[in-house]
């Protein structure tokens, strides 16, 4: 039995309608991701299904005593309300009054008044009467889970905590169908993986909207496509959808072209006048009023989004250097003793839990921020431009084309003038939305005017926060070719796994106790690597060779080299040099821009080696270590 059905749904906000007489059900059991361009009506859709929007036609059933809980795009309003508060607030009826209990609680540990005595006596009663101490274990459970701080407010959370916390709120109640649009906006990879077990073991419905592919392949069972406000139900995976869509489109495209043949046959027809009205066809005449009603009614595919980046001059071939890097926030340290070196054309994916410090270690390396201890020395020639995960570039009051331009009514890129509203257009902003006010556009409206920001700037170093969040899938994908073929040099922090796989060529990674490792490749070429470090072979040799028993035999260790050993020592110098060599050059193919195109096998073994070839510098620098300490006698 369906939890909930549409049929016929209509619903219009200005000149084309979200739902075009939609229809379909969702049954217990089921995962359905819905999928299509931003500002579709995908939030609408959901919106409808929780009864916050009414749709304008048709009929919308639920069954009967259905419980529906939504997790919302937009974070909330930052106030003094609690963890606590915030998660109880997904029970409607006995939240208020959880919210109120744990409140005294702590209250009272400081004043034991009568008054707030007597109060705490009468939620109790009332919680009792409702079933409150078993409602309380489940927030408490929640909140376990989620490891969010009960009484911390959301005003001292970071972006991903907050979503943790909106996600309590809704799986509290525990709904049997979940709304969830963008559940993976600003959580990080660790809670992503969470979100999915989770998801994998919930019995009741989902529906939920994302630009996660990762999530998308692994969670859907079924995909439903919301395109120029008709709903599409494609069963399998979304490889599958890929495919079937792209025929739909072929097949469209050549419908369309037959319909308006057609339509211009009977056009030229009715041209002829006096030769076409002596034949008194009335029928043909009324044939094409509906050819012309219908082609007036078609709506056409919305065209892709077309990125360019203002590139600057090339910088310097050293962007950044940083040496033993530290820095540590109210006695907290967050980074410790890190030295790297970025070089021009390097592509970095920062990986790590919310509050790890990507954003911190970000200010640092651009020297935004000092360090406690430990140098950074930026290159010659760098225009930066940044990207924030909050959109705090943007004002909320000003419209889309006052955000962009202030005032200015052309803008140039790339040595080309153009007017705000052909650039705009680019990113799928129609000349009516550019008047529109930042605070009504979608979540993923608001990515691309912050893009089309980010990219009118000169920038030959990409700093990008977070930028996949509340992008529909499609530009997501264009996104990812821009970045790719980008000359610059890119330092990107996001938590979406195939999108770090498709664009980076290395990865700075938070492993606890504030270091942070650097790794080759992309997020799946990180999962490989970091085993390697987990193997005891290298974590043995150590004590063998710091053992105290040799020092106690001078005499073997001030005894003349053999033959053998000499002959070893005066080789490794070049030995040393030609693995350096070998890694020097396979660190240049992975940092090509087609090297993660090409088969899966052909980069694993470049990756295999260029680990081999780290082991095999350290045994040889370990080797040529003991040999010199053997003929100096130490």
């Amino acid at each position: 039995m369906p939890l909930l059905s549409f049929d016929n749904v209509s619903v219009a906000f200005g000149l084309h309608a979200l739902l075009d007489h939609a229809s379909f059900q969702i049954d217990a059991g089921e995962r359905v991701c819905l999928i299509g361009r931003n500002g579709a009506g995908k939030s609408t859709l959901l919106k409808i299904v929780d009864d916050a929007v009414h749709a304008d036609s048709g009929e919308v059933w639920r069954q009967p005593g259905l419980k529906i809980a939504r997790l919302e795009q937009e974070m909330p309003e930052v106030g003094t309300a609690t963890v606590f508060e915030m998660v109880a607030d997904g029970l409607p009826e006995v939240g208020r009054l959880l919210a109120e209990y744990h409140a005294l609680t702590h209250a009272i540990a400081s004043d034991h008044s009568e008054a707030l005595l007597k109060r705490m006596e009468r939620l109790q009663h009332e919680l009792e009467a409702r079933d409150g101490w078993s409602l309380t274990l489940r927030v408490e459970q929640i909140l376990s889970r989620l490891q969010l701080p009960a009484d911390a407010t959301l005003g001292e959370l970071s972006g991903g905590w907050r979503r943790r916390v909106l996600l309590g709120r809704a799986l509290v109640c525990e709904p049997d169908l979940l709304l969830l649009d963008e559940p993976t906006n600003h959580l990080d990879v660790e809670a992503i993986q969470w979100l999915e077990e989770q998801l994998l073991e919930f019995r009741g419905g989902v529906l939920f909207v994302t630009h996660d592919r990762a999530l998308l392949e692994r969670l859907a069972t079924r995909i439903l496509e919301l395109d120029r406000g008709q709903l599409t139900s494609w069963p399998g995976d979304y490889r599958n959808f890929l495919d079937k869509k792209a025929a739909a489109l072929e097949e469209e495209a050549r419908h369309n072209a037959l319909f308006d043949k057609k339509l211009a046959q009977e056009e030229a027809w009715i041209r002829q006048g006096i030769k076409a009205r002596r034949t008194r066809n009335e029928g043909r005449v009324r044939a094409l009023k509906a050819l012309r009603e219908e082609r007036a009614q078609r709506r056409e595919l919305q065209g892709k989004a077309n990125f360019n980046l203002e590139e600057a001059a090339s910088s310097g071939k050293l962007v950044i250097e940083a040496t033993q890097l530290s820095y540590a926030w109210d006695g907290q340290p967050v980074v410790r003793d890190f030295s790297t070196r970025i070089m021009r054309g390097d592509r970095i994916g920062l990986i790590g839990p919310n509050g790890a410090g990507k954003t911190t270690l970000l200010r640092l390396l651009l020297g935004r921020l000092a360090p406690d201890s430990g140098t950074v020395r930026l290159g010659t020639k760098l225009e930066i431009a940044y990207f924030d995960q909050l959109r705090a570039q943007l004002d909320p009051e000003k419209t889309v084309i006052d955000n962009l331009a202030e005032g200015r009514e052309f803008i140039e890129i790339n040595g080309e003038r153009r007017h705000v509203i052909s650039y705009l257009q680019d990113f799928l902003f129609a000349p009516e939305r550019t008047r529109t006010p930042v605070k009504s556009l979608s979540g993923g409206e608001r990515n691309r005017l912050l893009l089309a920001r980010l990219f009118s700037q000169p920038a030959n170093l990409l700093v990008m926060d977070e930028p996949t969040n509340d992008l529909d899938i499609e530009t997501l994908e264009l996104l990812e070719e821009l970045l790719m073929g980008y000359a610059g040099t890119l330092l990107l922090v996001s938590h979406d796994r195939a999108f770090l796989d498709n664009v980076v060529t290395g990865c700075f990674v938070f492993e606890g106790d504030a270091r942070i490792g650097e790794y080759v490749g992309g997020y799946s070429d990180w999962l490989r690597q970091r085993r390697e470090p987990a193997r005891p072979k290298p974590v043995e040799r150590a004590p063998e060779a710091a053992r105290p028993a040799p020092k106690a035999e001078p005499a073997k260790k001030t005894a003349k080299l053999s033959y053998k050993d000499q002959r070893e020592l005066d080789g490794l110098p070049a030995r040393i040099e030609a693995l350096e060599t070998e890694q020097a050059e396979l660190s240049a193919r992975t940092g090509e821009a087609n090297f993660y195109q090409q088969p899966q096998e052909a980069q694993a073994a470049v990756l295999a080696r260029l680990t081999a070839l780290g082991e095999e510098l350290e045994t040889a620098y370990l080797r040529w270590d003991e040999l010199e300490a053997m003929k100096d006698g130490r």
